[in-house]
């Protein structure tokens, strides 16, 4: 399968299944356009578009980088590091529907993971609610 039918039978039933589109408030954002290309002689440079952003109560929690199902997983990592990077997005992943990659920008953790999180699974990761003490 190229990446438009991966994405099409492989991972955005994986993303409907995490809640994400379903969820109330959480959408799915795809070919997001992250820069408009650098100006130069002759016009633009390429655009810069990921494939996924995924947002939950207004705010961009992810970015999915997908490639084709017989591309390597890590062949999209340097490349949903650089657009997490640009829009400062803690979460991203690369999948190629098979496999999912997950790294998450802060802490530097990176691994193969079973499932996207849930958007509210997300937010709490981004948005950690501390306790009160009294």
């Amino acid at each position: 399968m190229n990446e438009s039918e991966t994405r099409a039978e492989l991972i955005d039933p994986k993303l409907r299944a995490a809640g994400w589109g379903i969820v109330e408030e959480s959408k799915i954002l795809r070919e997001h356009v992250i820069t408009q290309g650098r100006v130069q002689s002759g016009g633009r440079g390429k655009k810069e578009i990921a494939d996924y952003v995924l947002v939950y109560k207004g705010i961009k929690l992810a970015i999915v980088e997908a490639k084709g199902e017989d591309v390597p997983v890590s062949e999209g990592v340097m490349q949903a590091k650089k657009y997490a990077s640009k829009l400062k997005i803690e979460t991203t992943y690369s999948t190629n529907g098979k496999e999912i990659y997950y790294i998450n920008m802060s802490t530097g953790e990176e691994n193969l993971v079973a499932s996207f999180l849930s958007p509210q699974q997300l937010w709490e990761m981004t948005f950690p609610q501390t306790e009160k003490v009294n």
